[in-house]
């Protein structure tokens, strides 16, 4: 995707939260999780670290699209695909 950087796996939807660290966003994701026993969704947030190119810059509050790849470093193991666009609020 990015040079010799290969992706695979599922690609995810979610907002850049915070871009302090060197080359690297935190995205956050929300998502539905069913409780079976109280018969209700309960929504949840995760928070993911990406990489992030230089030649894609995404910047905070961006909807972007992250895929797996390989590990890049302790806790880094997605790239920032593509930018979607600035979230509304």
């Amino acid at each position: 995707m990015h040079g010799s950087l290969k992706t695979h796996g599922n690609r995810m939807e979610g907002t850049v939260v915070s871009g302090k660290a060197n080359k690297t966003v935190i995205v956050q994701r929300e998502y539905n999780t069913f409780l079976k026993k109280y018969e209700r969704s309960l929504r949840n947030t995760s928070r993911i670290p990406a990489y992030n190119p230089a030649c894609i810059n995404a910047k905070e509050g961006e909807q972007v699209i992250i895929s797996g790849c390989r590990r890049l470093s302790k806790t880094k193991s997605f790239v920032v695909v593509k930018v979607l666009g600035r979230k509304s609020s």
